[in-house]
């Protein structure tokens, strides 16, 4: 900031108490210091105003960025999603131009579910799991409990 040494500021006090007079300094002291905190402040307020800003602009940048990767990432989901359905309707052709149709041979089957029943939901499987897991549990808790026969 200022360079000031401390004979320049006793030379500055001096000439103020000759120019104010004695009554009138410390007056003008507690004036001098009041502005000098207001500006402070107003400087620092000016600071983390900017800093605010800088901020905010660069978490805006952040939120186009991480947009513009949700459409990237949608739109190779989409393209992945037309390639699956051109697969599976070039494998249903391929089924039904082999003659395999479903009313002849009646429905397949495929691991113990029926290909041309309805689709099951992810909550669905879920929920199958859950419940297999129980069984599982219960008949391990009964088998360990059987007791051998002695006899």
């Amino acid at each position: 900031m200022v360079d000031i040494g401390f004979s320049e500021l006793l030379v500055i006090a001096v000439v103020a108490l000759v120019v104010v007079g004695p009554q009138r300094l410390p007056v003008l002291t507690r004036t001098v210091g009041t502005l000098l905190g207001r500006a402070q402040r107003y400087v620092s307020d000016v600071k983390s105003d900017i800093q605010r800003q800088m901020d905010l602009e660069e978490l805006r940048k952040m939120k186009q960025g991480v947009e513009d990767l949700g459409q990237n990432l949608q739109a190779s989901v989409n393209e992945a999603q037309r390639e699956m359905d051109g697969l599976a309707s070039s494998v249903e052709d391929g089924i039904l131009g082999a003659g395999l149709e479903s009313s002849e041979a009646g429905p397949a089957r495929r691991f113990g579910r029926y290909i041309d029943g309805p689709e099951r939901t992810w909550t669905q499987e879920r929920e199958d799991e859950r419940i297999a897991d129980k069984v599982r549990g219960r008949m391990r808790r009964r088998y360990l409990q059987k007791k051998p026969r002695y006899e």
